[in-house]
């Protein structure tokens, strides 16, 4: 069985212009020095011609290629620094439609700013109690801690329902702050909200000492390894993850691809048969403890597994 933990749908409906410009442009930068390079504009376009999966449907198509059996979709909530194609409640509508339309196939992070104020907060609550998400996305490079006192009511209502959070760390879209996306930034929340399961995003990639530490004396401190094979530091992410694994944290390290990232680095099918068969990932791993990063640590984080309820008359978009 196997659990991806960090996926997006890969659609510009969802995903703002201005990030795809963003990461287009170190694209741009690294083949330009290699002599390589095509125009800003091409690439700008191909990115935004990989983003036009609106249904999910070449994600689900992807999946049962890979042998991925259910992914974790995570919705940013870029609203409040970078112009979105649309409002925060139609991207938690459409995802809902999204679900109900792959019966099975995915849980839903929603994402959530804390500038938003007290009528952000019950948004929130309303489209998890509405549609049944599973959990809070957070991405402080938008410009705030993950310690912020005004997630605490964010955190209060994943506390009563038992839902975990994913918090996005470190370097993203050139456009957006790197300093709030450090790991170390959650551990005041982690230790005030003891009964809150925060995962952090790309953790065990980036900034992986202070990540682990946390992961490992921290007992609500997970990290995930989304995006290992598209990161450009790591030029040999198989050995990466391999010493990665080697830490004594895989009861607390969530599998996950940063899909479509996976797709742009050779598809789910190919990156999930080196990781499973290629021989390097788990090398010296015991079966156990594999099981727990492809799909155990995850199914522990989740909530209890429930039939996404039916959307409102005229919601869905079929």
């Amino acid at each position: 069985m196997l659990y991806d933990g960090h996926c997006h749908v890969a659609s510009t409906r969802f995903i703002p212009r201005r990030f795809l410009e963003d990461v287009a442009r170190n694209v741009h930068r690294r083949l330009e020095a290699r002599g390589e390079a095509p125009s800003l504009a091409r690439i700008v376009e191909g990115y935004v011609t990989q983003h036009q999966d609106h249904l999910a449907d070449g994600l689900v198509a992807e999946m049962d290629m890979a042998g991925v059996d259910r992914a974790v979709l995570l919705v940013p909530d870029f609203g409040i620094r970078m112009e979105t194609p649309l409002a925060w409640e139609d991207m938690a509508r459409e995802h809902h439609a999204i679900r109900l339309r792959h019966p099975g196939r995915f849980r839903v992070f929603m994402g959530a700013d804390p500038r938003r104020g007290p009528e952000g907060v019950r948004a929130f609550a309303r489209v998890v109690d509405e549609y049944g998400f599973e959990g809070l996305k957070l991405y402080p490079p938008c410009g705030f801690s993950p310690s912020d006192e005004r997630l605490y009511p964010y955190y209060e209502i994943c506390a009563e329902r038992r839902l975990p959070v994913l918090v996005h760390t470190g370097p993203t879209a050139g456009s957006l702050d790197f300093a709030p996306a450090h790991p170390l930034l959650i551990d005041r929340a982690a230790r005030l909200f003891p009964g809150v399961d925060f995962i952090l995003g790309h953790a065990g990639l980036t900034h992986v000492d202070e990540a682990g530490a946390l992961a490992a004396h921290r007992p609500n401190v997970y990290l995930d390894i989304g995006g290992f094979a598209s990161t450009p530091t790591i030029d040999d992410w198989p050995g990466h993850l391999n010493r990665l694994f080697r830490l004594g944290v895989n009861h607390k390290i969530v599998f996950g691809t940063d899909w479509p990232l996976g797709r742009m680095a050779g598809g789910l099918k190919r990156l999930v048969a080196e990781v499973l068969e290629g021989g390097r990932v788990f090398a010296g791993v015991p079966a156990r403890e594999r099981e727990l990063i492809l799909h155990g640590n995850l199914r522990r984080l989740l909530p209890p597994e429930s039939r996404p309820r039916p959307a409102p008359p005229g919601d869905g978009r079929g």
